[in-house]
């Protein structure tokens, strides 16, 4: 039996397929909005059961469509964000922004609650569009509904994510990495499966007006999670402190790939820390704690990249 109509956005994406998986799994039913409903199709299918799963083809500002979404919903989740501006339409501002004011607008009108995934550390970031797009963002939310849940995750990872997979990729290959700000950034990486799970709880426990910081149980400098991630797939590389000019010409020869490692962007964002802030509020205040500890959820799928593959052995 059919609980709620949880209306998402950004399902295909990491922490979106995990949702999917959960509320389906508890008996909501999932309304996954996509803007290429064939392309996306395939991702999302086999993440619920029958009956448990409509996907929906929108335009992010096609509000007309957006508000009939959300009327047919009882919860609105917005997961869309980005990394890199890729073209006029993919920016930080529009998808940071003005996406999220939009969303939050129509919510209010039509009395729905909202989840809002924002990001961790940005405070005192200086010098980032990525941050200033999420502070705006959350600005415009609070403006047009005090009451929506706001959550700021630290770094998520999982199988499906572009964090801890891409740096096994290219661990794999280079004999040396470089170490920005010489790796010393901290981060609090929890698993897209605990995230999932704050997020649902949120809605099932009927959470109103919080900023939540979703942590995960242990906290970690950057080079620290290189040496975790060339631990899990049995290499040895050198870890190389990168002076920040050359830092910088190798983030803005990076950023001109389609998928970069780096931006100058996201390097100026490495120079903050990404830990629960002072007198923030975190899963834990709210017994939701995260329960996927680092070395164990990326050894769940780092064989991908040992020699042997699936068959082959850690080593200590």
């Amino acid at each position: 039996m059919i609980r709620k109509k949880v209306l998402i956005f950004g399902a295909s994406g990491q922490i979106g397929r995990y949702c999917v998986r959960k509320f389906s799994k508890e008996n909501y039913k999932v309304i996954a909005a996509t803007r290429n409903k064939h392309q996306k199709a395939y991702l999302l299918k086999t993440q619920a059961p029958i009956g448990y799963l409509d996907i929906e083809e929108t335009n992010i500002f096609d509000q007309s469509k957006l508000e009939e979404l959300i009327i047919k919903s009882d919860i609105c989740i917005n997961l869309v964000g980005i990394l890199f501006e890729k073209g006029k339409k993919n920016t930080f501002k529009n998808i940071h922004t003005i996406f999220p004011k939009i969303l939050s607008s129509i919510c209010a009108k039509n009395n729905k609650k909202f989840i809002h995934i924002s990001a961790l550390g940005l405070d005192k970031v200086k010098n980032s569009k990525y941050a200033l797009s999420k502070i705006n963002g959350e600005i415009e939310i609070k403006k047009n509904l005090p009451n929506a849940v706001i959550l700021k995750p630290s770094i998520v990872y999982s199988v499906d994510d572009k964090f801890t997979t891409k740096f096994m990729s290219i661990l794999n290959l280079l004999p040396i990495f470089p170490l920005y700000y010489n790796g010393n950034t901290k981060f609090t990486p929890v698993h897209a499966t605990d995230v999932s799970d704050i997020i649902f709880n949120i809605v099932d426990k009927e959470i109103h007006s919080k900023d939540i910081e979703a942590i995960g149980p242990e906290i970690f400098t950057f080079k620290e999670i290189l040496e975790k991630l060339l631990k899990s797939i049995n290499k040895k590389r050198l870890l190389i402190p990168l002076p920040l000019f050359f830092a910088r010409i190798s983030a803005s020869i990076l950023q001109l790939f389609p998928s970069p490692l780096i931006t100058l962007d996201q390097l100026n964002l490495l120079k903050y820390d990404n830990i629960k802030t002072e007198n923030g509020i975190t899963n834990y205040d709210i017994n939701l704690p995260s329960k996927i500890y680092f070395e164990k959820g990326i050894n769940e799928y780092a064989y991908n990249w040992r020699e042997g593959g699936k068959f082959s052995i850690k080593e200590n």
